[in-house]
């Protein structure tokens, strides 16, 4: 299979909902064959479901690719010369094509009722056999078919399938497809409301934008078959194919909401990295190379080639999607790093909405990028780090119950009081706290970080004692120590 004409390819969402997981990886997978190839890359919105649309469903799916970095060359707010982007607005072409499929005989009505195509199906449910609509108006005369639908009897328009003619797909995936026709029925192209369906007006979009390869999920190979029987009824150029791999969730079946999100959009809100979800969706089904996980998205145009795409189903591993979100926070500069966490930082009320500025808040973003694997999980991380005092999880309560632990403290809060700042060595300082008390270091940097932070985990200590400040680190000490007070005069008058 070579590339003979110019690469145009195309994603074409509905605009029904929000974008998938699938749909997404599809439009990556075209986007990158496109800038590898030095081709165009084309955004048809099918919004022929007039019932189901919604523009704030088109917005998302909008943002959601924009967010991904899929950027297109011609499409909704982005005109070419191939337009319109909008089925709805190309209903002129379709009503062209079906005059004339009903003229040349390749469009014929069907006046078959919802009624008696149930009964058929029933027929072949009690039979156990694949129900196939028997095609019984397939021969009624143009005339007849045309006085009754004047007369406003219900009818579609179906395809007439050609008999004996074999169908050869070269797929730049799966190699080579064969099909008869004897396998396809004649097929519904027009509803009864005279809204084509999707088989129909895609082949014609495809061939009206001069679309080059149409690469799209597995699931759509079923539809070819009848899509290149349209071509050749017009007599138009085929385009070359490519048929990628389902994505499975954990259970192996079909991606799905049972075994986890399958919106973009929900990936967007919990704080997901862009880079982090698009080296994950470009690695279902696809690799560089048999050892690298990690890679950027000039990496990626370089190396890119459809037959590197397999055929089996990719699962989708949550675990490994995690794990590479970590590692692109890590990879972050300091300011872009600051500005993707910072929202839901303002959202969780910890920051006010001018917070960029703040040399606090770049002190305390650089401590917590090493341990967040989502934007989303800094506000609870970084909680103990604002106000005045911390709460204290169960943890660190049972720290500060340890024996001697108000000597520790003590001795600490002497020794930051005493200390030029900022500190030039906290560690230093714990030192040799350990060492006066004759304790081991964790005996002193565990309740002296439960103290400060309300929990034991957290960023290096030396980074906790620079953000919080001189006086509020001596604040938390000093309010511990009271609150350890009270609670053993407490424990004294119940005893």
């Amino acid at each position: 299979m070579t590339e003979s004409r110019p690469v145009r390819v195309r994603f074409a969402p509905s605009p029904t909902g929000m974008l998938h997981i699938g749909g997404a990886r599809t439009a990556l997978f075209n986007w990158a064959f496109a800038r590898s190839r030095g081709g165009t890359f084309l955004l048809r919105i099918e919004d022929t479901d007039t019932e189901r649309n919604s523009v704030e469903s088109l917005q998302s799916i909008l943002d959601s690719m924009r967010w991904l970095g899929l950027d297109w060359n011609e499409g909704p707010e982005a005109d070419g010369n191939f337009g319109p982007y909008f089925q709805s607005e190309r209903v002129e072409s379709y009503n062209a094509a079906m005059a004339r499929g009903l003229t040349e005989g390749w469009l014929y009505r069907c006046f078959a009722t919802a009624e008696e195509l149930e009964v058929q199906r029933e027929e072949a449910r009690a039979a156990k056999t694949n129900w196939r609509f028997d095609a019984r108006f397939r021969d009624l005369s143009q005339e007849e078919a045309e006085a009754r639908h004047a007369k406003g009897e219900r009818n579609v328009l179906r395809f007439r399938v050609p008999e004996g003619e074999d169908i050869v797909i070269k797929d730049h995936i799966r190699g080579e497809v064969k099909f008869t026709s004897n396998d396809v029925e004649d097929w519904v192209a027009v509803r009864p409301n005279g809204m084509p369906t999707y088989n129909f007006v895609c082949a014609l979009d495809d061939s009206a934008m001069e679309i080059s390869h149409v690469i799209r999920g597995e699931e759509h190979l079923v539809n070819t078959p009848k899509q290149i029987l349209v071509y050749r009824a017009l007599g138009l150029a085929e385009p070359e194919y490519a048929h990628v791999p389902l994505i499975l969730g954990q259970d192996g079946k079909k991606l799905s909401k049972r075994t986890g999100d399958t919106a973009l959009g929900d990936y967007i809100s919990k704080g997901y990295p862009a880079d982090a979800l698009f080296n994950f969706l470009c690695l279902l089904g696809f690799s560089i190379d048999d050892k690298t996980d990690v890679f950027t998205r000039e990496e990626l145009l370089a190396a890119f080639d459809l037959k590197r795409i397999s055929k089996g189903g990719a699962l989708f591993d949550t675990d490994k999607l995690h794990w590479l979100c970590g590692d692109w926070i890590r990879r972050m500069q300091s300011p872009s790093f600051t500005a993707a966490v910072l929202p839901y930082l303002i959202d969780a009320g910890l920051v006010p909405e001018d917070a960029s500025a703040d040399a606090n808040l770049q002190l305390l973003v650089a401590a917590f990028q090493e341990r967040i694997t989502l934007y989303s999980e800094l506000p609870a991380q970084a909680a103990g780090m604002f106000g005045e005092m911390p709460e204290y999880d169960g943890k660190a309560q049972k720290a500060l119950r340890a024996d001697g632990v108000s000597d520790v403290l003590e001795a600490v809060a002497k020794a930051v009081d005493a200390s030029a700042w900022p500190m030039e060595d906290f560690s230093a300082t714990v030192k040799a706290v350990a060492g006066e008390l004759d304790l081991g270091m964790g005996k002193v940097m565990k309740p002296v970080r439960a103290a400060l932070t309300g929990t034991l985990g957290g960023p290096e200590l030396a980074d906790v004692v620079r953000i919080l400040g001189k006086q509020r680190s001596l604040k938390r000490l000093q309010e511990c120590l009271t609150v350890i007070g009270e609670s053993l005069e407490d424990s004294a008058q119940e005893g």
